[in-house]
């Protein structure tokens, strides 16, 4: 699941949104774009999927950074800048900055004003010395970032397995697209991915016992009716997670319990019977596949870690 693209500002929707929207809503296949799971309920529920016990990938990338953060700074320049994507929590960041001898700049960019005034708040605390630069913005989008212009080096922090949100080709795209817009020969990039393993590990992550993940995923059909006006209704679906070992990924799906209509921006969508809506794809690499997507986008491996089952992995790239 995505971290840290959270709440969609709701206040005003341009047309081309909203036709983007209706077009992946009518296929083929039906799907919805996984940013729409973060408004204000579904960061919520996010925040309870990474307390439950299923759900591992929180816990085995903070061990990680926690032991091992010092090694993954290590070649951090004096006085760079940290740009976090994605910054809803300061909590992997937090052991890095810790073992920053100087520290410069300190970019938090994210989506959700929320999130960064509560990034701001336990900074300003905790990192006095630090240079904090808050950016709201949607980090898949160009953005310009003034704040690292002048920095001795840049470093691109993006935790959470949120680059496995794309399929492999589009990863190494987004990849370059970020080297060629913000990152010189000699900057990082400190990446966290959830690893290939035992399907039964990843059933039970995206099919917890409690039902928090199926209320996220149906969480989706609310935010898309309050954004632009529906009546997708969540009880007529169910959540479908599984994953897919010759692809390597997990999927996550809405299925039609009933046949049904439904409206949204003024279009209406016939459901057939367990037809499905594709919310989200979750990829999962070896180091090998991972490490060739980063050299395939202008990077080199200088260091990857992994928590003590390797689950996890974290991966220090240079830019070539």
């Amino acid at each position: 699941m995505p971290s840290g693209q959270a709440e969609a500002n709701d206040e005003l929707v341009p047309d081309a949104e909203l036709q983007r929207v209706l077009d992946d809503l009518r296929g083929p296949p039906r799907r919805i774009d996984a940013k729409y799971f973060y408004d204000a309920r579904g960061s919520v529920l996010f925040e309870q999927i990474t307390h439950l016990p299923e759900y591992y990938l929180t816990r085995c990338e903070l061990e990680i950074l926690q032991t091992r953060g010092e090694e993954i700074v290590s070649t951090v320049k004096s006085g760079a800048a940290m740009i976090e994507l994605g910054a809803a929590s300061s909590d992997k960041v937090r052991p890095l900055l810790e073992h920053l001898a100087t520290p410069g700049v300190y970019v938090a960019l994210d989506i959700s004003e929320a999130a960064l005034e509560r990034v701001v708040a336990e900074f300003d605390r905790a990192f006095p010395e630090l240079g904090l630069r808050p950016v709201q913005a949607d980090f898949t989008a160009p953005i310009d970032l003034d704040e690292i212009r002048d920095s001795p080096q840049r470093v691109l922090f993006y935790p959470g397995s949120t680059i496995g949100n794309f399929d492999p080709h589009d990863a190494q795209a987004f990849l370059t697209r970020l080297r060629e817009a913000h990152l010189r020969p000699g900057d990082l990039l400190l990446l966290g991915v959830d690893l290939q393993k035992d399907p039964a590990v990843l059933d039970a992550a995206y099919n917890d016992a409690q039902g928090v993940t199926a209320a996220f995923n149906k969480n989706v059909l609310r935010h898309l009716d309050a954004r632009f006006g529906g009546d997708l209704d969540p009880e007529q679906f169910e959540h479908l997670a599984f994953y897919d070992p010759e692809k390597g990924c997990v999927e996550m799906h809405l299925r039609v319990r009933e046949p049904h209509i439904a409206e949204l921006g003024g279009d209406h969508f016939a459901f057939g019977l367990h037809e499905t809506i594709h919310t989200e794809s979750s990829w999962k690499y070896t180091r090998h596949h991972l490490r060739a997507l980063g050299e395939q986008a202008g990077f080199f491996e200088t260091g990857y870690w992994t928590d003590r089952r390797s689950w996890f992995g974290v991966w220090r790239f240079e830019v070539r």
